[in-house]
């Protein structure tokens, strides 16, 4: 999946998650307590900290600055989505993002120009590689300082930061100024999403779990997630069908109350959801018309009875 769309999939996927702040327990986070006084803690260390230096860091580096360090970083990353083509034997796109890496680490002068910018770019990790394998996804969780994870993407951002091209570098002060500017580049290209977030969340906690999740489930299946169905509307299928399995009288199934958190569709932007048997009542079936052969109905007689 390109990793173009996948900051867009994030909030346009989250969005319908905004839509209540009811009381129902998630089943997916059961740590609803102790994540949401971490991603206080989180934000309120943003905002303290991170957030001004991205906002001092976008004003003032210049445009080419900034995408020179991003593609640096971007390069870097293409190294271990490579590693994760290969694991989930995907090798057709592996050895388009490993040419990505040769010619943007050669031409592009060690990634700070993208000259391989006709290959796409794709979005794999450890945690993908585990769901590949099928590992569960696991409770969601809020870790200190690296926000929203589930178990499984906890133990893939584990292995990836051990993977990783910068812990190459002998030099800790060195390695250290590259954590640093990766992370303010990465804050820095989330300013934008941000105003999408505060425009449009009644609950950010809600927003950013839902919207994460879904997120993740999407780049599993490669941006084609099947269709989840809920316990709301297995209910309703229920209570709408006799005995027999057919609708009782042709009625429209039952609309329950339904959990923000599952009103999330699973399928990705642009596609059109899966729709289910057409449950509305059926067309009324035209007789056929009577035939010359058939009687015709008798007519009262107009004549007086003798």
């Amino acid at each position: 999946m390109s990793i173009k769309k996948t900051y867009p999939l994030l909030i346009s996927l989250a969005l319908v998650g905004c839509a209540s702040t009811g009381g129902t327990v998630n089943p997916k986070d059961p740590w609803e307590p102790y994540n949401r006084s971490m991603y206080k803690f989180n934000d309120a260390v943003d905002k303290a900290v991170l957030k001004p230096v991205a906002q001092g860091y976008g004003t003032v580096m210049p445009e080419f600055g900034k995408t020179m360090v991003t593609n640096f970083f971007s390069n870097l990353d293409d190294i271990l989505v490579t590693i994760n083509d290969v694991l989930q034997f995907k090798f057709s796109q592996a050895a388009s993002d490993g040419t990505r890496v040769l010619f943007n680490s050669t031409f592009g002068l060690l990634g700070f120009f993208n000259v391989a910018s006709d290959l796409d770019k794709h979005n794999e990790d450890f945690g993908q590689t585990l769901g590949y394998w099928g590992v569960g996804p696991g409770p969601y969780v809020v870790l200190p300082f690296f926000g929203p994870r589930t178990v499984r993407d906890s133990f893939g951002l584990v292995v990836d930061s051990f993977a990783s091209p910068v812990r190459l570098i002998s030099s800790v002060p060195l390695r250290n100024e590259l954590y640093v500017t990766r992370t303010v580049d990465t804050r820095t290209g989330l300013l934008d999403n941000e105003k999408v977030l505060d425009e449009a969340a009644m609950d950010r906690y809600m927003f950013i779990r839902d919207g994460y999740l879904q997120q993740r489930r999407s780049l599993i299946y490669d941006g084609n997630p099947p269709r989840e169905k809920f316990n709301d509307e297995e209910d309703s299928d229920i209570l709408n069908k006799s005995p027999s399995g057919e609708n009782q009288g042709g009625a429209q199934p039952i609309v329950t109350s339904t959990p923000a958190s599952s009103l999330v569709t699973t399928e990705p932007i642009g596609q059109s959801v899966p729709q289910g048997p057409d449950v509305s009542t059926p067309a009324t079936t035209q007789a056929p018309a009577p035939s010359d052969a058939q009687p015709a109905e008798a007519q009262p007689s107009s004549e007086p009875a003798q």
